[in-house]
């Protein structure tokens, strides 16, 4: 079974120094028919006015992934750390028993365009963690695992049974993913065209499949960039 999400279907809040578009309920945007995808709770595509951003403000009891598509994001937590994230960084934070962050744009003259992923954790009151690391020299033509259970590979760990990964398709050229059995794929398109099995995708769309069997990726003129979370 397939579902799409298109990009033009989610929720849109704009407030002026924030332009964000929901794929799951969030914040004043309710919609019933999706609320979050197995533990995928949560995908806003934000983009933030330069040096606003999010001030101090608390979470528990959730995965946090932060892609950085374009500009510089800093951030500031109660675990003492501070960093810069900029295209291509990943932050994972853990929220477990408590933690309290910022989300700044660093730049005084352009936005920063990023990516919020929230994941479900699969057991609660965790020590919090916090892990960042680099994907912009990702290889193109292949797919990147940037988050696991285990931190396999050189992932960062996150702590439910969810895989996460970064692919970058060339102009008409693709590549192929074998899940395991009764997995489920959810798969965000950052950069488009996409196509998936056949079906085709533009920047901001997703598409669902349950218990997905091997699936294609191909990108057409122009070059392509998506996350793909493989989940239990």
């Amino acid at each position: 079974m397939k579902q799409i999400r298109k990009s033009s279907e989610r929720g849109h809040a704009n407030h002026g120094w924030l332009d964000s578009h929901h794929t799951f309920s969030f914040a004043d945007y309710y919609d019933p028919a999706h609320t979050h995808y197995h533990s995928l709770r949560v995908i806003n595509e934000d983009r933030v006015a330069p040096e606003m951003g999010f001030s101090t403000h608390p979470h528990r009891d959730m995965e946090i992934i932060t892609y950085v598509i374009d500009g510089a994001l800093r951030h500031r937590d109660s675990m003492g750390h501070t960093a810069v994230m900029r295209r291509g960084d990943v932050q994972r934070i853990s929220a477990g028993t408590g933690i309290e962050h910022s989300e700044i744009n660093d730049s005084t003259t352009e936005p920063v365009h990023f990516l919020q992923i929230w994941i479900l954790p699969d057991r609660k009151n965790v020590t919090p963690d916090y892990a960042q690391k680099s994907f912009d020299n990702a290889t193109t033509g292949r797919l990147h695992l940037i988050a696991s259970k285990t931190g396999r590979d050189s992932s960062l760990p996150i702590n439910q049974d969810a895989d996460l990964y970064l692919g970058k398709l060339n102009r008409n050229s693709s590549l192929s993913f074998s899940p395991r059995a009764d997995r489920h794929l959810w798969i965000q398109i950052i950069r488009g065209p996409l196509s998936v099995n056949g079906t085709d995708l533009e920047s901001g769309d997703a598409l669902a499949l349950d218990k997905a069997a091997e699936t294609t990726f191909s990108a057409g003129n122009a070059t392509a960039e998506f996350l793909l979370f493989d989940l239990n």
